[in-house]
C-alpha cells in the first residue's frame, strides 16, 4: 500500500503537534507575536486532526462496537477545543500562558498515547487490508478538506 496507513498518519501528526507545543514552552514572555502565531499553527493542526478522527475513525471505531473509546476520545477533543480557546484569548505576555500550554500538551501526550498505544493497535489487527485501506483513503480526502 503506497503511503502511510490513517493509524502512521495519525501518529505523525501528535508528533509534530507535541513539537509546536514544545516550540511554544521554549519561549519568553516577550516573545508574543511568535506565541500568537505557534498558537494559530496548534488551533489549525488540532482542528484538522480532530476532524479526521471525528469524521472518519471514530465512526469506524463505534461501528467495530469500540463505542466506549470512541465516546471517551471524542470527549476529549471538548477539552481540546477548550484549551485552545483559552489559549487564543489568552494575552500571550500572561503569566498563566506557559503553564496553561504545559497542562494542554500534557493532555494532548497522554490522549495520544491512549490511540498509539491502546485504541488504534486493537482496532487495526481486527480490520481487513481492505478496510484498512478504505479508512486510509477516507482519512486523506477529510484532511484535504481542511487545506
Amino acid at each position: 500500500m503506497a503511503g502511510n496507513a490513517w493509524d502512521e498518519i495519525l501518529k505523525l501528526e501528535h508528533k509534530a503537534t507535541l513539537a509546536k507545543f514544545d516550540l511554544l514552552l521554549e519561549t519568553g514572555d516577550d516573545d508574543t507575536g511568535k506565541r500568537t502565531a505557534l498558537v494559530k499553527a496548534l488551533h489549525y493542526a488540532l482542528n484538522k486532526h480532530a476532524h479526521q478522527e471525528e469524521q472518519v475513525v471514530y465512526p469506524a471505531l463505534r461501528q467495530a462496537n469500540e463505542t466506549v473509546d470512541a465516546d471517551h476520545l471524542e470527549h476529549e477533543h471538548g477539552y481540546v477545543k477548550t484549551f485552545l480557546y483559552r489559549l487564543e484569548n489568552m494575552e500571550k505576555d500572561s503569566a498563566e500562558f506557559l503553564p496553561t500550554v504545559r497542562e494542554f500538551r500534557t493532555l494532548i501526550e497522554e490522549h495520544a498515547r491512549m490511540e498509539e498505544e491502546q485504541v488504534f493497535p486493537r482496532f487495526r489487527a481486527a480490520m481487513s487490508e481492505e478496510q484498512n485501506a478504505k479508512i486510509t483513503a477516507l482519512m486523506n480526502k477529510e484532511g484535504m478538506k481542511m487545506n
